[in-house]
């Protein structure tokens, strides 16, 4: 990378500031990682929270000292490595030094003077890394941009955010690269401000903080020189049983809010049902049996119907018609009278019998073995 790369070019299509014409969600609707192919003119999409960037005068001094610095430092380390007089394994008693140790000594002491560099030039600005897997990109940088604009991460000293899009040709193991810039990579309290936000808000796993200046003079985990790419680890900031505290809250509360939504859902698919299955209730209809009924009365409410109706129907069904007795063979009853009450009956039975006897019979014909049709009435049958 160059100094180039962490600043964001003029009228380049794939950035976002406060004064564009396009709204932040329709600029990342439109410009997703994931789908923009890097063609060697777009290598990065931009998001910045305030139009104006953090001031570094003092960039090209720094970058000049510490290039030539930098040159130095390697050749060291170099001509460490390639000395045989010195061992591999360091010998405490004759107070020998390793190959390892010696380097490590001296990449110390480099990290520490291109600090010093840094700090004179004021230009001391950097960037949180964070590496995300193709599937997950667009999700990590929407998240990370709508932060840094009107998020978590907006109340923090971070301004300004980038992801890099995706390559022209398939690229195994890839993964994009995602930045959180600082003004000053040295304040400490200020940097593990913005660290706690990407931890609890965002749950990122994040790869160290990184000085501007060493991309500009191109020191990265390939150097030749082995001197660390970032001027933070993790654990420098944070111990690590906090680091997973912190995670930890962020994914039980992504946990609970997935819940959450999930039984939200489910309710409203439950009523929705219970809703569409219920009829309107119709009115009853007067009582056939009184004419006086209003309806009103006959719209009373469904409990006292539901409650009446269990019992009706067991009344119906113990209850069953007696039938109608017959009327006695007797000229003289009617239906009516058949089907008059119990305590009638004995009257009417008691009455035809007196009529029976006072009533003349016809005699039959010696010499007929059949009544005379003319003279003897058929008796009818009173019916039940």
């Amino acid at each position: 990378m160059s100094k180039d790369e962490d600043s964001i070019p003029e009228s380049y299509t794939y950035k976002w500031t406060p004064k564009s014409a396009t709204t932040l969600q329709e600029f990342l609707g439109k410009y997703k990682p994931s789908m923009v192919q890097n063609d060697g003119t777009k290598p990065w999409l931009w998001v910045a929270k305030a139009e104006q960037e953090v001031s570094e005068k003092g960039a090209e001094a720094a970058i000049e000292e510490a290039t030539k610095y930098l040159a130095e430092v390697t050749e060291r380390v170099q001509k460490i490595q390639t000395d045989d007089s010195i061992p591999v394994r360091a010998n405490k008693k004759k107070g020998l030094k390793s190959k390892k140790e010696l380097r490590e000594e001296v990449q110390h002491e480099a990290t520490g003077k291109l600090k010093e560099i840094s700090v004179k030039h004021g230009y001391v600005s950097g960037k949180w890394l964070i590496f995300a897997s193709p599937d997950k990109v667009d999700m990590i940088w929407n998240s990370i941009a709508n932060s840094l604009v009107s998020g978590p991460l907006s109340a923090t000293s971070a301004f300004l955010a980038k992801g890099a899009t995706s390559p022209q040709n398939d690229t195994s193991n890839y993964s994009h690269l995602i930045c959180v810039y600082m003004p000053d990579v040295y304040n400490q309290d200020k940097v593990t401000e913005v660290m706690k936000v990407l931890l609890r808000n965002h749950g990122q796993t994040l790869m160290g903080v990184k000085t501007n200046l060493y991309t500009s003079i191109g020191l990265d985990s390939k150097h030749p020189s082995g001197i660390s790419s970032t001027v933070w680890k993790n654990t420098a900031l944070m111990k690590d049983s906090e680091i997973k505290q912190l995670k930890d809250e962020y994914y039980a509360e992504l946990s609970s809010a997935k819940t959450a939504a999930v039984e939200e859902v489910t309710a409203k698919t439950v009523t929705a049902g219970v809703t569409a299955k219920s009829k309107p209730k119709l009115k009853k209809k007067a009582g056939a049996d009184d004419p006086f009924a209003s309806d009103d009365e006959a719209g009373k409410e469904d409990e006292g119907d539901k409650a009446e109706k269990p019992a009706a129907a067991s009344k119906a069904k113990a209850k069953k018609p007696a039938p109608k007795k017959k009327a006695a063979a007797d000229d003289f009853a009617s239906d009516d009278d058949a089907g008059d009450d119990d305590e009638g009956e004995e009257a009417r039975k008691e009455e035809v019998k007196a009529k029976k006897k006072a009533a003349p019979r016809k005699r039959k014909s010696v010499d007929s073995d059949e009544e005379d049709s003319d003279d003897v009435p058929k008796k009818k049958r009173g019916r039940a």
